[in-house]
């Protein structure tokens, strides 16, 4: 796989329509919200886990693109398999004393669990498989407006036991945002991909997974999802041109009229482009 050799800012955008993108389950599953600006919000690890999952879906989850963090997922028995792969016996918590074995049973983690060298993990189980810091990292989405949540009466009119067939009908809640655009950015570290093996195809798995996550993460409580943007800052060097906070201030986003928002048409999305040195902005959706 070709190594990195170009450090990467991106801006991803994505909406909702009636649902409720990240459930707050301390708030009963209320949809996340800044309490000071009633701006929605959506943790870096939900997006996280729609890509896992679109990756998972498309490579099948076999070697070099297994998924680490999944459902059901054991993961002192699969750190076990970086131990018998260089038949050596773990000890519990501690990583191998050889430095060599240590950076073997780490690399293999990384070689092929496609979220690891991705991502990062923490694998200091009982059985111990070091720690990594992935090459990208993504923020909190937060919605470009205060969000609204409405609370939905729903009920269900089949019963769990016989003898409840004589009851009302179960009597449940559901919530959801009329319609919110939420922005998130991301970093990709040349330097940290080449410590993991991140590479090439790897990125553009990742830039595939962005575009198309909520394409296959539909479900009743999230609504309608798409993502709506992808602006990518790409340097021609390891290091960087320029402070991300300086890229990202270069995407404007402005709603059309004074009435609530129901659509992405109801907002302009403005690019600066001009003076980019060293940097070129590729649009992979938008």
């Amino acid at each position: 796989m070709m190594a990195l050799n170009n450090r990467y800012d991106f801006v991803l955008l994505f909406d909702v329509k009636d649902g409720n993108p990240n459930g707050d389950p301390d708030a009963g599953n209320l949809p996340r919200v800044d309490a000071e600006t009633g701006r929605g919000l959506v943790t870096d690890v939900s997006l996280k886990r729609k890509v896992r999952n679109f990756v998972g879906l498309v490579k099948g989850e076999q070697p070099p693109f297994e998924i680490y963090v999944k459902e059901k997922a054991v993961l002192n028995q699969t750190h076990e398999r970086a131990y018998q792969s260089f038949e050596l016996k773990p000890e519990p918590k501690k990583l191998p004393k050889n430095i060599e074995d240590a950076r073997k049973v780490t690399g293999f983690m990384c070689k092929n669990f496609y979220d690891i060298r991705t991502f990062g993990a923490v694998m200091t189980t009982e059985v111990n498989c070091g720690q990594v810091r992935g090459p990208v990292q993504l923020t909190f989405a937060r919605s470009v407006d205060p969000i609204v949540a409405s609370e939905h009466s729903i009920t269900r009119m089949a019963v769990t036991n016989e003898k409840d067939l004589e009851k009302e009908r179960t009597m449940g809640r559901k919530f959801t945002i009329p319609y919110g655009l939420y922005i998130a950015h991301g970093f990709v570290s040349a330097h940290l991909a080449n410590q993991t093996g991140f590479g090439e195809e790897d990125l553009k798995l990742l830039w595939q997974a962005l575009v198309n996550m909520f394409e296959h993460d539909r479900s009743a409580a999230r609504g309608e999802m798409s993502t709506r943007g992808l602006y990518v800052f790409k340097h021609d060097n390891e290091l960087g041109n320029a402070p991300a906070y300086q890229l990202f201030e270069r995407i404007q986003i402005q709603k059309n009229s004074e009435t609530p928002a129901r659509a992405f048409g109801d907002y302009k999305v403005t690019i600066d482009d001009a003076d980019l040195q060293g940097i070129t902005l590729q649009r992979l959706v938008g």
